[in-house]
């Protein structure tokens, strides 16, 4: 049982990664996609597909955000924190590398016509092709911590909102099984659409850190990392999870709401 969770929760994670970071890629590199909508919509697809791929193996968080919430909210046994966590971490570390494996000559040949030197300052430009950093590159917007940090707990918090909603057996409204993740997809390009020009929306400390290691380990160095003061940490590790968790406190209230609708 352990060792499917475990391979669900990984296989999952890094296709979420893969295909959403690959999106970055292309629209980074090859400047194929005119805009967030675009990129927001296919890490919805990405999220959609990986949960139907995967949810006959694990409960298909691919998200520790979401694990640390099933788990406040008493959906998930306490002990299985440590194996969903190490799955997820180890499916976007690994679609990290396949992606730097994939664009590599691309992206050399990116930073050589442009004059950028991997690792000095300027290259955000293609380091943010795996992690996120505040304010997005090119987005003009005006991000300190602070405000990055909000952005990225309000993300987690409506994404594991929808979740909860979405999955909850007393919300007579919630969707059947077959077509939830449809929705949970839609929630994540919804995030992406609202905050992404802030912290390029990541709602994930896997999907984020995962792919930054590899950045940091593959020339990047720190450069890789969005500040000189923990940013990453506090912006894309913690208050995601503290979103997520958020969110989860809130189900007790949620699930008296739902059955009063249900008797009315």
């Amino acid at each position: 049982m352990s060792r499917r969770e475990f391979t669900g929760e990984m296989l999952g994670t890094f296709i979420l990664t893969f295909f959403g970071c690959g999106s970055v890629a292309v629209a980074t590199l090859f400047g194929e996609y005119s805009g967030i909508f675009q990129i927001g919509l296919v890490w919805g697809v990405a999220v959609t597909l990986a949960i139907y791929l995967t949810r006959h193996l694990s409960n298909a968080h691919l998200n520790p955000a979401v694990t640390l919430a099933m788990v406040a909210a008493g959906r998930m046994r306490g002990d299985k924190i440590g194996l969903y966590l190490a799955a997820q971490f180890l499916g976007a570390f690994a679609a990290g590398w396949a992606l730097l494996a994939l664009f590599s000559p691309s992206i050399e040949m990116f930073e050589s016509s442009r004059g950028i030197i991997r690792g000095e300052a300027s290259s955000v430009v293609t380091a943010k092709i795996f992690g996120e950093f505040y304010p997005s590159p090119g987005s003009g917007a005006v991000v300190g911590m602070p405000l990055a940090m909000a952005a990225e707990f309000v993300g987690a918090f409506l994404l594991v909102l929808a979740i909860m909603g979405l999955t909850d057996g007393a919300n007579a409204g919630r969707p059947s099984s077959s077509i939830a993740p449809l929705f949970i997809g839609l929630t994540v390009s919804s995030v992406i659409w609202l905050i992404a020009p802030l912290t390029q929306a990541g709602i994930n400390p896997a999907r984020d850190l995962g792919p930054r290691l590899v950045a940091a380990m593959a020339g990047w160095g720190s450069a890789a990392f969005p500040d000189d003061c923990g940013g990453f940490l506090w912006v894309y590790i913690l208050a995601p999870a503290a979103g997520g968790i958020a969110a989860a406190l809130l189900e007790p209230l949620m699930k008296k709401v739902n059955r009063l609708s249900s008797e009315d």
